[in-house]
């Protein structure tokens, strides 16, 4: 069996080096594809999500201990692609996307218990709810990139892309009243902006262009609503700033 599945790898990768490279009385896919001033395509992305988070130095950590810290979480998405030709070696692209994401914060925040007389607060025992956060989030992500890219090379071309984003969380609770004290809410922003910067290789295939790419979107302002005035300092009051960052490998289709 693995002399079988070693010939037959064999014989795919052969197969594909012929299809992509025919380095041998080659004729290169979709020759004049890039040559269009504006063209389209789609794509699919699965992601790795949490925050960057700066805690606040009283209610956030004690000693060299961080009280507050984000768990990574996995996401996924798809959207459209809309490309414009500049020239030779940059393209601008406009790729919006809806984007299903979900984070999660733990709260180590008990020993705050000792500011409750200083502080005026009441003090409660934190159950496992309060203690871990799910922040969902259901995002039209919009990123506006600069491509730049080396000539091909047969059927492939490496290229790397930088640009800002519009984000708006259609879940957001921003407005909410309740708090994580009164509904075990925790608030986030509706528009964030943010900067990404990608990597990958577009390969050309008979009647398709393929890009895998990796990108790193990173979110600008502050995510986090704090809590309603009053609120014990076990959750938001932690936390000076939130700011999203996702890690997305991504599959275009033009």
């Amino acid at each position: 069996m693995k002399k079988i599945f070693v010939l037959i790898s064999l014989a795919g990768s052969f197969y594909a080096s012929a299809q992509l490279f025919n380095i041998k009385d080659r004729m290169d896919n979709l020759e004049n594809f890039d040559n269009q001033k504006l063209s389209w395509g789609f794509f699919l992305n699965f992601g790795q999500n949490d925050y960057k988070i700066v805690l606040d130095p009283k209610y956030g950590s004690r000693g060299n201990k961080n009280l507050v810290s984000s768990k990574p979480t996995y996401s996924f998405g798809a959207g459209l692609m809309g490309k414009m030709r500049i020239n030779d070696n940059f393209d601008l692209r406009l790729e919006p996307g809806l984007q299903f994401i979900e984070r999660e914060l733990k709260f180590d925040t008990q020993s705050n218990d000792q500011y409750a007389a200083n502080d005026s607060f009441e003090t409660r025992v934190l159950s496992k709810e309060d203690m871990e956060k799910r922040v969902k989030a259901t995002t039209i992500d919009v990123p506006l990139l600069l491509e730049y890219h080396i000539d091909r090379w047969y059927n492939s071309r490496p290229y790397m892309a930088a640009g800002l984003n519009w984000m708006v969380n259609l879940q957001s609770n921003e407005k909410d009243e309740d708090d994580n004290q009164t509904a075990s809410v925790f608030r986030s922003t509706t528009q964030n902006f943010g900067y990404s910067a990608e990597i990958g290789v577009q390969f050309y295939f008979d009647k398709f262009k393929l890009t895998p790419a990796f990108r790193g979107t990173f979110t600008i302002n502050n995510e986090l609503v704090k809590d309603n005035p009053g609120t014990p300092p076990y959750w938001a009051s932690a936390i000076n700033t939130a700011k999203g960052r996702s890690f997305m490998f991504i599959l275009k289709f033009e």
